[in-house]
């Protein structure tokens, strides 16, 4: 398709249009200028699907380097494995109940199996396949060092299958006069700080609430224990590449003309840098110590929440709402600890609360009609709902699966690493050759 349009843009601009007269000519300008056009969207869209995949290696990496060494491979093999999995389900499922025929406003009903060969449409598919895998991918980090593999990857088959597209087909879904009731109300939501952090983040919630935190993590007392990771070069390495796949993430939610790139670029920057000066003020304030897993995720709640209107929010509102979210993230996190939910990486903190701060913050902050309280009122229903929706249905999800198939390691697994005990295979043998061998 793209070398056919490149064809035809060749021929119209080098073919002479003086003999057909001005009418022509203006007509051959504006079908080589369309077709020009749509191989950029095309190229654009195919770079910004690959920014959102290398993503992956940022979860992988930030993940890894939080976890202690025991864990490494379970981590980031999870992060590896869910993206397969997850794929499959939302080509099979997830995407017919997403961008489906919608006529309820509920639940898309066709594109099942979906084997159009229409370019328009498998960019489409493909960015959203990258976007359900997000939304699973978050989860890991959250749960990590308890929960076995083989549960943990079926579960991000129901995520990408049922609880993203749904709540996408809501929010997104359907097309001309039948739109996702959310998106019938006019709720916004640009590139997914609600139907994708959020939606992740809550999941997370709803995993950790089931499963428990680490054995030593909280005191009977309610003393909370570090549990210091293994890699801090990994985390930071993570988060870089995690903000460098953003730009794919957001730039993908450009409009056709391109005219707003620009903005959506700018703002996904000044949202990261928002979210680290917003961590690193907190913490000052506070005393808390300039803790680089803090900082890092303030980067990254940042990033999150301006997602939601990175289209729609002059630049110095993106920094404001990325400095909120970096105190949002540190506070939220303590918050979490105080009530003894042991969120490994902070994903509820940086996904799924920033997420519903960035998308509140687009009725706040809209450009050119600020505080629309209708606006506002609309917001907030899709936060709640995303919340309700995502929370209830991963609690029951993890709660019957538990009964099932447990989802936690037994405590010998737990205190030896789950990447000898489910794995058989270690992350750094030169350090751990000795201690397996006499385990094994």
């Amino acid at each position: 398709m793209r070398i056919k349009l490149l064809c035809v843009a060749l021929y119209l601009a080098t073919t002479p249009f003086t003999a057909y007269g001005q009418t022509n000519d203006v007509v051959a300008d504006a079908n080589v200028a369309e077709g020009v056009t749509t191989i950029l969207k095309y190229l654009w869209m195919g770079i910004c699907i690959a920014l959102v995949l290398f993503m992956q290696c940022g979860f992988l990496l930030l993940e890894g380097g939080m976890v202690r060494s025991k864990n490494a491979v379970n981590v980031i093999l999870k992060n590896f494995t869910d993206i397969g999995l997850g794929s499959l389900g939302f080509w099979m499922f997830g995407f017919g109940l997403m961008y489906g025929v919608n006529e309820s406003g509920w639940l898309g009903l066709s594109h099942f199996f979906p084997t159009e060969n229409n370019t328009d449409f498998t960019l489409t598919l493909l960015y959203q396949m990258m976007f359900a895998a997000t939304a699973a991918t978050i989860v890991s980090g959250a749960v990590a060092e308890r929960f076995s593999f083989l549960p943990y990857i079926i579960s991000a088959f129901f995520i990408t299958t049922l609880i993203y597209p749904i709540f996408g087909a809501w929010a997104w879904g359907g097309s001309g006069d039948n739109l996702g009731w959310l998106a019938e109300l006019g709720f916004h939501d640009a590139a997914g700080a609600t139907v994708v952090h959020s939606v992740g983040g809550w999941c997370a919630l709803g995993a950790l609430l089931v499963i428990g935190p680490r054995f030593g993590r909280y005191s009977r007392k309610g003393a909370v224990h570090d549990i210091a990771g293994h890699s801090l070069p990994y985390v930071a390495m993570g988060g870089f590449i995690l903000w460098f796949g953003w730009f794919g993430f957001n730039g993908g939610a450009v409009a056709d003309d391109f005219s707003n790139l620009g903005q959506i670029l700018l703002n996904t920057q000044f949202g990261a840098v928002g979210g680290i000066c917003g961590a690193v003020f907190w913490l000052a304030i506070t005393k808390q110590g300039f803790y680089m897993t803090r900082i890092v995720n303030g980067a990254l709640g940042g990033l999150v929440a301006v997602t939601a209107g990175v289209d729609v929010l002059a630049p110095q509102y993106a920094v404001l709402v990325g400095l909120l979210s970096g105190i949002l993230v540190v506070t939220t996190a303590n918050m979490l600890d105080r009530v003894r939910i042991d969120d490994v990486v902070g994903a509820v903190a940086v996904h799924g609360f920033c997420g519903a701060w960035g998308t509140l913050a687009v009725a706040f902050f809209y450009q050119g009609d600020m505080f629309n309280i209708e606006r506002i009122v609309v917001q907030l229903i899709g936060i709640v709902t995303a919340f309700i929706w995502s929370v209830s249905f991963s609690y029951s999800l993890f709660w019957v699966m538990n009964k099932v198939l447990p989802l936690r390691v037994s405590s010998k697994y737990e205190q030896r690493g789950l990447d000898i005990s489910e794995h058989k295979e270690i992350a750094y043998s030169d350090f751990m050759t000795t201690h397996v061998r006499a385990d094994s």
